[in-house]
């Protein structure tokens, strides 16, 4: 009986977008504790193209290992429609979104099916459809671990301390930097969730969808830079981070931290001098969480903004399109 067959992106060599490439792969088979889910839309995030490229961006000791062939790939939003013997909870015909086995790189989610880890799964909410759910895994995730709740003991490779959370409050100033991104979109809306009073940073184009979003004040930065404009903030969330991100330290109040998503260099003289604390993490799939956000979707308290979306078989015009940046919410493959 001949192996049945599935549409997949696989890489099989790194580069630019153009290594993409559209081809036939068998369909998986769930193992011990997996689904397997007909994928209708998949969540494209900056680790598929940092896969793509090599991991280049990233220090060697951090870098996860995988083989080339791989099939890129962690957000999907999908039917169930196979179980594994030993998976309670999800049965199929289900409707499920997740965030698949990271900070591996082995979620294979550019693809018409895939096996995926029950646990990293959580029912879509019934209220958005499969492109929105797919646009939410990793990003809202990563804020939510962020700001809400770590949810794991593991440690991060940038930093040896297990990272906290600032409760957040009506008396708090929270400030997000690329506040209109896709980890930015989805802080805003969690630390307002949490009441604090919210300051967004992007490029002007972004101004009115922030502040329909609920910002409290909005900063062009093309026009203004906020460290010069900003004290006394409780909590800085850069979504853009890197070796640009301790501008951020002037920004904060005594007591206050720099929560960068991707890690940049401190002086640990000049944060302990301000009294500042600096913490991240790495943001791992937690399905238990991602049904927390979905009640949230569901109740309208947060939603999803889609920049754009490309059919499974043009990845390559979505990280395209990632390249050009002043994205707005999330870029989306819908797979027919």
């Amino acid at each position: 009986m001949p192996t049945p067959t599935m549409n997949a992106i696989r890489l099989h060599e790194h580069g630019g977008p153009e290594v993409l490439r559209h081809e036939k792969v068998p369909v998986p088979e769930p193992g011990p504790g997996e689904v397997l889910v007909r994928v209708h839309a998949v969540g494209v995030n900056p680790p598929d193209w940092y896969l793509r490229e090599g991991m280049t961006n990233l220090p060697p000791e951090t870098r996860p290992k995988f083989d080339l062939p791989v099939i890129p790939g962690t957000d999907l939003s999908g039917v169930v429609v196979a179980v594994a013997a030993d998976v309670s909870g999800f049965s199929p015909g289900d409707e499920v979104f997740g965030l698949l086995r990271f900070p591996s790189f082995d979620g294979s989610a550019y693809a018409e099916y895939v096996a995926a880890p029950a646990s990293d799964l959580a029912l879509k909410p019934a209220g958005i459809d499969h492109v929105h759910a797919a646009g939410v895994p990793m990003a809202g995730l990563t804020a939510w671990q962020f700001l809400i709740e770590l949810g794991h003991d593991h440690p991060s490779p940038f930093q040896p301390a297990r990272h906290h959370p600032v409760p957040l409050d009506a008396d708090k100033t929270v400030l997000v930097n690329g506040a209109a991104g896709g980890v930015g979109h989805f802080a805003l809306q969690l630390a307002k969730w949490q009441g604090a009073r919210v300051i967004a940073v992007a490029s002007g184009a972004h101004e009115r969808f922030l502040k329909q979003l609920g910002a409290d004040e909005f900063i062009d930065y093309t026009k203004t830079r906020p460290e010069e404009v900003v004290h006394d903030a409780d909590l800085v969330l850069d979504t853009v981070g890197g070796p640009h991100s301790r501008r951020f330290l002037r920004t904060l109040k005594r007591g206050g931290a720099l929560f960068p998503v991707f890690f940049g260099d401190f002086d640990e003289e000049e944060t302990t001098r301000l009294g500042v604390t600096v913490s991240g993490t790495q943001v791992r799939s937690n399905g238990a969480q991602l049904a927390r956000l979905g009640r949230l979707l569901d109740a309208g308290t947060v939603r999803v903004a889609i920049d754009s979306t490309f059919p499974l078989a043009n990845a390559r015009a979505a990280h395209e399109r990632a390249a050009r940046g002043h994205i707005q919410g999330k870029i989306v493959l819908t797979v027919p």
